[in-house]
């Protein structure tokens, strides 16, 4: 009986468990994350009003890859035939699929990840002002969420940039800002606030402009580091661009290398950096290591081409922000694309999970 081929995805978040899940039955897959779990991160917003989501979207490793290997460490090193691990372990491959996203300090236990989003709603109903520091995707849809679920908070948005969601168009930015003003969201741009010298028990904010912002608590969701310092010192060095992302061909291969692939947020593809584009790069790459474990040559491999598609930003439980090639749509209608369980559900399925997860 031949021996499987040796599949090693470092990361475990959305692009890396379903790559994992993917191939698990064709390969002998060992997945290297920090944490014994992924989370769903589009329903991370809603689990902060409503924690009792966070028991559906936060899933552990171990029941998906049923047919595979959980290292829980980080990756530290890699080389031309193994990963180096932060507890000393060297996990050899064949095949490395680098999905290490953002960098992230969440929690290495699913029950402590849980207890976050409790502690969270806890703040978020205690308080009768909140301050948001960060007016990206992250800080416009968790103000949404508050504003919907509990009106009569006083929310300020802190943004360091001229406008709402800088990484769409104007118009759509515009479309944002409108919204968030109807939910009487103070937001206020071209300030910033110093995150490192900050506590909750002043409740009294500096912008850099000098104003003075009262607020019981407040979340920071300015954007984080991509996540591959850990690559600097490595093989792959010379394949991060400037901005620290991993540069790939057309079919999510790393650097010309044969055997080596990136996905999700770490890769230099010019498109917006979602979710489900993310999962959309898995099953491109699982296709592409099904092919090469049954000696395609590399003109069959699948081409991945950029997403172009509509950008979606929710909006609370009903209205969302949408954004597409030749149109810009606020409120219900784009609302209804998004599913009620923000697609909770169809992920869980797609992991091969119960729906419901009950």
């Amino acid at each position: 009986m031949a021996m499987k081929s040796r599949v090693v995805v470092v990361g475990g978040g959305i692009a890396g468990a379903l790559l994992a899940k993917s191939i698990q039955d064709i390969a002998d897959v060992v997945l290297i994350d920090p944490k014994e779990y992924f989370e769903i991160p589009w329903a991370n917003l809603r689990a902060k009003v409503e924690p009792s989501v966070a028991t559906r979207s936060i899933i552990q490793h171990t029941d998906y890859l049923t047919n595979g290997r959980v290292i829980t460490a980080s990756a530290v090193n890699v080389g031309e035939f193994e990963v180096f691990t932060s507890v000393g372990r060297l996990v050899a491959y064949d095949y490395l699929v680098i999905a290490t996203g953002h960098l992230s300090t969440n929690p290495r236990r699913r029950s402590d990840r849980l207890e976050m989003f409790q502690e969270d709603n806890q703040k978020i109903k205690s308080s009768k002002s909140i301050l948001i520091i960060g007016g990206g995707p992250v800080g416009v849809e968790l103000a949404a969420e508050i504003a919907i679920d509990y009106p009569e908070k006083k929310l300020t948005l802190v943004h360091n940039g001229p406008r709402l969601l800088e990484f769409i168009g104007l118009k759509a930015s515009s479309k944002a800002f409108e919204w968030l003003k109807s939910k009487n969201v103070e937001i206020l741009f071209e300030r910033s606030i110093d995150t490192d010298s900050i506590s909750e028990a002043d409740k009294v904010y500096t912008t850099s402009a000098g104003e003075t912002i009262t607020a019981d608590c407040y979340f920071i969701c300015t954007g984080k580091p991509v996540g591959s310092a850990w690559l600097q010192e490595s093989i792959l060095n010379d394949c991060l661009d400037r901005n620290g992302r991993l540069v790939v061909d057309e079919n999510l291969r790393v650097g010309g290398r044969k055997n080596i692939f990136a996905i999700g947020d770490i890769t230099n593809v010019p498109e917006s950096k979602q979710g489900f584009i993310a999962q959309k790069h898995a099953i491109v790459v699982a296709k592409n290591l099904k092919l090469l474990m049954k000696g395609a040559k590399d003109g069959k491999l699948i081409k991945y081409r950029p997403s172009s598609l509509t950008t979606t930003v929710t909006l609370g439980r009903k209205d969302a922000l949408a954004e597409l090639p030749f149109l810009t749509l606020v409120g219900l209608l784009p609302g209804m694309v998004r599913s009620r369980d923000l697609f909770v559900g169809r992920t869980r399925k797609l992991m091969g999970l119960d729906r419901l997860g009950f």
